[in-house]
């Protein structure tokens, strides 16, 4: 007699992960679906965003997400996307705490620019010992984000919550400060030093022109900056009433 067999009902011994699943490749997935499910504000992802993002093709992705699916590390819907499960996101949490500081331990103490810290930090973030982790976290004074303005979870999972704009939305004549740069590429972040805007930097908007898809800002320091809107939506803000 043929005997159909739940395979959500094992636990995997050929996958493990502090007992369960330990697989770089495994562990850059879930923290690239908490860092979508942040910056999109949704709890499922779809996963040609994850495809985009990791760089890698969409055949690839859709199995490794399978993968995750049946050690319950997410909940995979075809045609529709995944979300992270209770135990996925604890995980996912983890690797993204890791990963945050040592970007700024990188960038504040090593030194390096803030548009190489993200592809160290990748490499860093599966090796570091807790014991270690915990010794820069002290050294760095017990920060609340990354040199990006990316929010570092604490050390309870909890992540802060942002109820900022894109620089994109903003209304011209009124006054902001930077707070975070979502993409981390080193192009554009070579880009964004480039033109001085940095998060915590002042700034006020001096006109949008839609027809045009640019914005033009002034610095706090009186630099004009002027960009396409595509950018700008990669920029978060706050209102903030600081220039004249």
């Amino acid at each position: 007699m043929l005997r159909f067999v739940n395979y959500r009902s094992f636990e995997f011994n050929i996958i493990k992960w502090s007992g369960e699943m330990k697989s770089t490749a495994r562990e850059n997935y879930l923290k690239t679906i908490l860092e979508l499910q942040e910056t999109n504000e949704q709890e499922i992802v779809n996963l040609s965003l994850i495809a985009k993002k990791l760089g890698v093709a969409g055949g690839t992705v859709t199995g490794m997400i399978k993968q995750l699916d049946m050690a319950g590390l997410v909940q995979y819907r075809a045609y529709t996307g995944c979300r992270l499960t209770d135990k996925g996101r604890k995980i996912a949490v983890e690797i993204l705490r890791i990963h945050r500081i040592i970007e700024l331990f990188l960038v504040e103490i090593i030194g390096l620019d803030w548009s190489e810290v993200h592809d160290e930090a990748e490499k860093l973030e599966h090796v570091i010992s807790p014991n270690v982790l915990a010794g820069i976290e002290r050294l760095l004074n017990y920060p609340e984000f990354d040199p990006h303005g990316d929010p570092i979870p604490t050390s309870t999972g909890k992540i802060a919550k942002q109820n900022h704009i894109k620089l994109a939305a903003c209304n011209p004549g009124n006054d902001y400060i930077i707070t975070r740069i979502l993409d981390e590429s080193k192009e554009f972040l070579e880009f964004i030093s480039e033109m001085t805007l940095f998060p915590n930097t002042e700034i006020h908007i001096k006109e949008i022109k839609f027809e045009a898809g640019i914005i033009r800002l002034q610095t706090k320091n009186s630099k004009t900056v002027i960009m396409g809107l595509p950018a700008a939506g990669k920029i978060l803000v706050k209102k903030h009433n600081i220039i004249s």
